[in-house]
């Protein structure tokens, strides 16, 4: 893959197979950041585990950086108010879900009730391709809506394993400070660590590496003291 001028400078005197610790890691990614824009920082966790293995779950990242998330709520009778007191930007039951079959996904999350489920799981096409689809796994098909919403404003985000068994999560963006997103990559590497399948033999994480929007990835050494 061909790469520009500004990345290649930046990589200039880098060493792509050195392993560094999450500190140092985090610092350089941010030094190597060239863009013209406040980049993303990401890490990205390699798991050891099998295709039957699921790895998917949600937390809160102790500092947010993303603008607060439309939240949609398929509710009905007084689940309708708790949702909107809450905070929910849409609420409804039947008319949402006729209004999305034509094409309308002006929200970023969505939230239902289980009694909603039945009808919502029509929209299975159209929500799961694009990670809309509320899941009991992720805390989003519940009838503690208040609870729930809470979460979701205060930044709760979901992470789960591709196919190669990666997990990517955003940890920051270049313009916070260092340690801000070192609290965050913190909290990520330590509730991935919480799922390991008991079936997994040996060291259950691989390889960790940070890396920014546009810039090179960072190797860290993946046994990380979360606890310093």
């Amino acid at each position: 893959m061909r790469r520009g001028k500004k990345y290649n400078q930046a990589i200039k005197g880098y060493d792509k197979q050195e392993l560094f610790d999450l500190d140092k890691a985090i610092g350089m990614a941010k030094e190597l950041s060239f863009a013209g824009f406040d980049e993303t920082v990401e890490m990205a966790i390699r798991l050891n585990i099998k295709s039957k293995h699921t790895i998917r779950d949600t937390l809160v990242l102790p500092n947010s950086f993303k603008k607060e998330k439309k939240i949609l709520v398929f509710a009905k009778g007084e689940k309708v108010e708790e949702a909107e007191k809450a905070g929910a930007a849409f609420v409804g039951d039947l008319d949402l879900v006729e209004k999305i079959k034509g094409g309308w996904l002006d929200f970023d999350v969505a939230v239902a009730t289980p009694d909603m489920m039945k009808d919502v799981g029509k929209l299975g096409p159209i929500l799961g391709r694009r990670g809309l689809m509320p899941n009991p796994k992720t805390q989003t098909v519940t009838f503690d809506l208040k609870g729930a919403i809470a979460e979701l404003k205060k930044g709760r985000v979901e992470f789960r394993a591709d196919k190669t068994g990666v997990v990517h999560l955003p940890i920051g963006k270049v313009s916070m400070d260092s340690k801000m997103i070192m609290e965050n990559a913190n909290v990520f590497y330590e509730e991935v660590s919480k799922r390991k399948p008991v079936d997994v033999k040996g060291e259950f994480i691989k390889s960790v590496a940070v890396a920014t929007t546009m810039g090179p990835g960072i190797k860290v050494i993946p046994k990380i003291n979360t606890h310093e």
